[in-house]
């Protein structure tokens, strides 16, 4: 079952795994300025396979001394339970588009809930632009969007 559909396009997002991560290492970066609205007025998706992708990632070592091991936890535990989540229908979990064939699950997970966006700071991802409806942008590009539907 999805949220009602608007006519809203910020209604339902994805949210890339590099995007999700900026935010959470640069609390005052665009990534987490966009982040904190997309929180507060849209609803973030995950299939199973983006939010493995997340979680598998923020357990690298690398962000060990930028991440406590409780921070992780609440991030992982905060976006589970905010999130839509969506079950990929067979047929589309054939479909690719990205040349990275990962990057394909945020795309799943978009068509599968008729997302209309897509943040990311991938190139593989970026340089498709759009696919149908879903538009794919870099945070920088969703928040000037967001912000210039908010002065309307």
């Amino acid at each position: 079952m999805s949220p009602e559909q608007k006519d809203d396009p910020w209604q339902l997002v994805v949210v890339d795994t590099n995007v999700l991560i900026s935010a959470a290492l640069s609390p005052q970066s665009v990534p987490a300025q966009l982040l904190q609205h997309l929180l507060s007025n849209s609803i973030l998706v995950f299939s199973h396979a983006t939010f493995a992708e997340l979680e598998s990632r923020l357990w690298k070592p690398k962000f060990d001394r930028y991440l406590s091991i409780e921070t992780r936890h609440a991030l992982l535990h905060d976006f589970s339970a905010a999130a839509y989540w969506v079950e990929i229908d067979p047929q589309l979990a054939k479909c690719s588009w990205s040349r990275d064939p990962d990057d394909d699950h945020f795309i799943r997970a978009a068509r599968q809930c008729r997302a209309q966006r897509l943040i990311s700071g991938d190139q593989d991802l970026l340089c498709l632009g759009q696919i149908e409806a879903l538009k794919i942008c870099t945070p920088r590009d969703a928040l000037e969007e967001l912000s210039t539907l908010i002065r309307v």
